[in-house]
């Protein structure tokens, strides 16, 4: 029975309710050593009924090795008897069977192998629900942890409870936490005679038998320990009937804690003491009693039958309730007892019992003792950590790695090795969302690396790589403009253009000018000459349109990136998006090693440029998850930015102006103006959008004034037409064909319908023409442009006096709009069709305007053919949650088949063709 806990227990109660409804989540149990954390997860895993429960302990010995708690945790659904890892997605499948050791080939990618966990959790979790208890949070290996945190902060449509206990101070992001504190005077009283009545049962007589604890000294005892349940048991057990009563005076200090346990490990016999280190630094049975009988005995110990006087040792260990063996495992009773024995260990002793279990064990554990035993720096040792770390990156467990290769660097001799291991511990960390601690880790590398040239430009070329992902884009410029490799100016025109510093990134290009031909170096150069203005002259133009002939030949998301770029600079803002799309889907497949938010920046960027605004708005929606997960704070500010434009075009004031300014918070202190340009973007579209023509066109004016670090050149191109609309509702001629000269030089080269689309009704804008509009209708295949294009055009004629014609230019704008959610661009749609004559109420949408972002990307998935399990490999979800979202879409559509929910996605994309907008 619990004492006092009758709030955590319900807080406890309720996550495994709503879990049972198909509502799960998590809960953090938080509190020192000894409040009841252990006892509460005990009872929690009684009340579960008929879900399925799944336990595991963080152990501190095995805190260093990669993916030990994920093992013992998923070991009941995926041994061979009770496997459902057949279940899974094939590259979810492979991801978690090669972190576990299991017959597959090691993927490399932690966003897949969490994904691969939270599958495997949803279907344990048939039929009846399951829970995930783990103990002792903050010893948890840390490629296991970030994979149970991944799954953790996605429940909240499995049946799935997850409970995790913690000590300390560790911060465990996105989950709600509880606290413990210490036992009020009442519990106290009531948990302390309950152990006396116990102790009295069970001997029938004993020191405290038939006595209360006295209130007096209740509150004492509460003030003292602070209500700790654990001390408060072990001290009760050592007190005098005369002391519980209040006639004789406490002992000062109290015993308890560490000084109560530590006097029962010095109580211990030589030989318990010495079992009972063995089993604080390893916790398998068999290993602890061949150490036993291989250890040099130590004074007092008989040397032998050294195995029965192991097993002796172990039996003492249990009389005094230290250690409970159970199965294959020796475990302390609490781990204030392993820290006790610990400690009271001499350090050679300590180094003694490693050095002679390394001998015993292999792979992992056999670096990790042998690390513990060295003294000093061992090159054979640090060369095994080396490759456990290079084992746990294979299989995604980054965190580990760089922990192991941290170690391996300390006991490296040679100090440019030192330095190389130092960078790779560096890389490490970063993948495994830790920027902070990679940064620090490739400083000291830089330190060790003296005059070795290649490991230094190795080193300068990751701190320019982690700058520009996480930290000043500025910064990241001036350490990668040293560099003379393809690759290290490849990276600095990346930050370069992230910066929006035009100058250096002519720069760039010229540099890569030297370099042998091919797809990098002609896109490097292109865009030089391109922004020197030699495009077409200069031959720009010829070598970013040679390298996009090679598209085919590409194969990487980074290459198709660079694709990307180099559509950009063509004028095909709709290639370009295209491009993005195919670099996503190259990322999604090929383990991008936690690479993926930063290529879905891309990819939400096109999908909105392509008028896929619902399709942007849920690839960003995941892209600022996982980079806020990776630690990738200039990417989390992309993301942002985005979605401020989405909810500009949907006409959300408050919600556009918030994320812009959380977007800013980042990138302007980091200078990536890039994205300081998409946020101002944002808010010159919400003035648009609401008709605030002034307001629209002062920010379109300041935007393209900002300088590098403050704007950017892209975006200013970009959003040429948006600007040109704005000033001429401003009624500033002047500035819109200013604007439109810029403009069309930059588009001259554009080959594709939609851009000539947009040129065409900048023209129209600005010259009056309805035929402008006429034309670019007849070329656009963007159906959001189509329908602004079309607005603009029935407005015109409505004003010419000629309504019939205005008429269904209108009407196929506002549906549009509103198909898009885009509703001040259809209400503004609406007023012009009543002014035409026109009753206009919008018609109900579209069946598929009912879903959300989310729910559309899946059903478009469905169109194109894919399976649940194909469906949830690619957007980083369990199948069964892909059948949650199906299972919401049926109904809202009045459907009950994927053929019919295919078919519904197949008519509206007929019903947004560009015929069918005019």
């Amino acid at each position: 029975m619990l004492f006092g806990r009758s709030a955590e227990i319900a807080a406890i109660d309720d996550l495994l309710g709503r879990a049972r409804g198909g509502a799960g989540g998590a809960l953090v149990l938080r509190g020192d050593a000894g409040v009841g954390k252990t006892a509460l997860l005990d009872l929690a895993a009684t009340r579960t009924g008929s879900m399925r429960v799944l336990r595991a302990t963080g152990a501190e010995p095995e805190s260093d090795l990669a993916f030990a708690t994920l093992h013992q945790l998923l070991r009941p659904v995926t041994i061979p008897a009770g496997g459902l890892l057949d279940a899974l997605p094939e590259p979810q499948r492979e991801a978690v069977r090669g972190a576990l050791g299991l017959a597959g080939a090691a993927s490399g990618d932690r966003f897949l192998l969490a994904a691969g966990v939270l599958s495997l959790l949803a279907e344990a979790s048939v039929p009846d629900g399951l829970v995930c208890v783990v103990d002792d949070f903050q010893w948890v290996d840390r490629a296991s942890a970030d994979a149970l945190l991944f799954a953790a902060r996605r429940l909240s449509t499995e049946r799935i409870a997850m409970l995790l206990s913690v000590r300390g101070a560790l911060p465990v992001k996105g989950l709600p936490s509880l606290t413990l504190g210490g036992l009020p005077p009442d519990a106290a009283t009531a948990l302390m005679n309950a152990d006396i009545t116990s102790a009295t049962t069970r001997s029938g007589a004993s020191a405290g038998a038939g006595v209360g604890v006295e209130a007096g000294v209740v509150r004492e005892l509460v003030r003292l320990t602070g209500g700790n349940p654990l001390a408060l048991r072990e001290i009760v057990r050592l007190l005098s009937p005369a002391q519980l009563a209040g006639r004789e005076p406490l002992p000062d200090p109290l015993p308890g804690g560490a000084q109560l346990f530590g006097e029962q490990v010095a109580a211990l016999s030589p030989q318990a003491r010495q079992v009972a280190l063995l089993a604080a630094v390893e916790g398998d049975l068999d290993l602890v009693l061949r150490a036993a009988a291989t250890l040099t005995p130590s004074p007092g110990v008989t040397a032998s039958p050294r195995t029965d006087a192991g097993r002796a040792a172990l039996h003492e260990l249990e009389a005094a309730g230290l250690v409970s063996v159970s199965g294959a495992g020796v475990r302390f009773r609490h781990p204030l007892i392993r820290s006790a024995v610990h400690e009271a260990a001499a350090p050679a002793d300590r180094r003694a019992v490693h050095a002679v279990l390394g001998g015993l064990c292999e792979g992992d554990r056999r670096a990790w003792h042998l690390a513990a035993a060295a003294l000093g720096q061992d090159e054979e040792v640090a060369a095994a950590l080396a490759a456990t770390a290079a084992r746990a990156r294979e299989r995604g467990g980054y965190g580990d790695a760089a922990t192991a290769l941290v170690r391996a660097a300390e006991l490296t001799p040679d100090p440019v090795s030192r330095a190389a291991r130092l960078k790779d511990a560096a890389v490490a960390a970063w993948l495994g969302g830790r920027p902070g601690q990679a940064e620090s880790l490739l400083a000291e590398a830089r330190e060790r690396a003296g005059s070795d040239p290649v490991t230094a430009a190795e080193i300068d070329q990751l701190r320019g790589r982690f700058e520009l992902n996480s930290g000043s884009a500025a910064e990241a410029v001036r350490i990668l403009s040293a560099g003379e490799s393809l690759s290290m100016l490849a990276d600095a025109m990346e930050a370069a253009s992230y910066v929006g510093d035009t100058e250096a990134m002519i720069r760039f290009g010229g540099r890569a000018a030297a370099h042998p031909e091919g797809f990098l170096r002609d896109v490097l150069v292109g865009i030089g000459l391109m922004l020197s203005g030699e495009g077409a002259d200069g031959g720009g133009h010829g070598l970013l349109v040679r390298a996009l002939g090679r598209v085919g030949e590409l194969t990487e998301a980074a290459e198709f990136l660079w694709a990307t770029a180099a559509a950009s600079q063509l004028g095909e803002a709709d290639l370009s998006a295209e491009l993005a799309g195919r670099a996503g889907r190259v990322a999604r497949v090929s383990g991008m090693a936690g690479q993926l938010p930063v290529v879905l920046e891309f990819v939400a960027t096109g999908e909105r440029i392509s008028g896929r605004l619902a399709e942007s708005q849920a690839i960003s929606e995941e892209g600022l998850e996982l980079a806020r997960e990776a630690g990738y704070g200039n990417t989390v500010a992309a993301h942002l930015a985005n979605l401020a434009v989405l909810a500009a075009l949907r006409g959300e004031e408050e919600t556009c102006g918030r994320l812009a300014r959380e977007a800013l918070a980042i990138a302007v202190p980091h200078r990536v103006g890039l994205r300081v340009g998409v946020a101002a973007y944002a808010l010159a579209m919400l003035e648009l959008g609401l008709g605030r023509f002034a307001a629209a066109h002062d920010r379109f004016t300041a935007m393209a004034q900002a300088g590098p670090g403050a704007g950017h050149p892209a975006v200013v191109w970009r959003s040429a037409p948006d600007r040109i609309e704005a000033a001429v509702g401003a009624g500033d001629t002047r500035a819109a064909r200013a604007a439109l000269e810029v403009y069309g030089r930059r588009s001259a080269h554009a080959r594709t319908d939609e851009s000539r689309a947009l040129l065409a009704r900048c023209h129209a804008l600005v010259e009056d023409d309805a035929g402008g509009f006429e034309e670019a209708l007849r070329l656009h295949a963007n159906p959001f442009e189509a329908a602004r294009t079309g607005l603009l055009l029935g407005e015109r004629l409505r004003r010419a006096y000629r309504p019939g014609e205005a008429r269904p230019r209108l009407r196929a704008a506002m549906e549009t709009f509103e198909a898009a959610g885009a509703r001040p661009w259809a209400r503004r749609a609406q007023g012009e069709l009543r002014a035409a004559g026109e009753s206009a109420e919008p018609a109900p949408g579209p069946l598929l305007d009912a879903l959300t972002p989310q729910e559309l990307r899946i059903a478009g998935l469905v169109a194109d053919g894919l399976s649940s399990k194909e469906i949830a490999a690619r957007l980083f979800l369990s199948p069964r949650t892909v059948e949650y979202h199906l299972y919401k879409i049926y109904p809202k559509l009045g459907i009950t088949t994927r053929t019919e929910l295919a078919r519904l996605v197949v008519l509206r994309k007929a019903g947004t063709a560009r015929q069918d907008m005019l």
